[in-house]
């Protein structure tokens, strides 16, 4: 049974046709062409689907569409603001947080949602909150450097 719901996709609305039970992330890479987040596990263990709703990361593998309706859906490619990086995408690159690249948009955007809800995390809290994300390539080092550069670059500007 299809329905139509109204998605509020990186700042824009979008209506989409689909069975209320279809997963989050099929219809971000099927119906809207956001191929960012990517299927790995199916079963919201890897974190490579992950996106943030209202802030928060949720894995929209084992999202259904009908819980996002209303709510604020962010995926890696609505991070970047006025032609200029997230300051997370910026410091993965800048410490080569990053190999074969499957895992980054998902470890980016869970890294952009923990900044959003604490501006200075300690590292044992970017370690929690990045939990359950899996690298196959072990950066996690060069990850977890580059959230603390980003929560750093961040506080930097909001001094200004």
């Amino acid at each position: 049974m299809a329905r139509i719901t109204e998605l509020n996709v990186n700042g824009a609305r979008r209506r989409i046709d689909a069975d209320p039970e279809r997963s989050l992330l099929s219809v971000l890479r099927e119906d809207l062409e956001l191929t960012g987040a990517k299927y790995g596990c199916g079963e919201g263990q890897c974190g490579a689907c992950t996106v943030l709703l209202d802030g928060r990361a949720v894995r929209s593998c084992i999202t259904p569409v009908r819980a996002a309706a209303g709510k604020r859906i962010t995926t890696i490619e609505g991070l970047a603001a006025g032609g200029r990086l997230h300051p997370v995408q910026q410091a993965f690159l800048e410490t080569g947080a990053l190999q074969c690249g499957y895992c980054t948009p998902g470890m980016i955007v869970a890294a952009a949602g923990l900044l959003r809800q604490n501006a200075d995390p300690a590292e044992q809290e970017i370690v929690r909150a990045l939990d359950g994300n899996i690298c196959r390539c072990g950066t996690y080092p060069r990850i977890v450097q580059a959230v603390r550069m980003a929560a750093k670059t961040s506080k930097e500007a909001r001094r200004g």
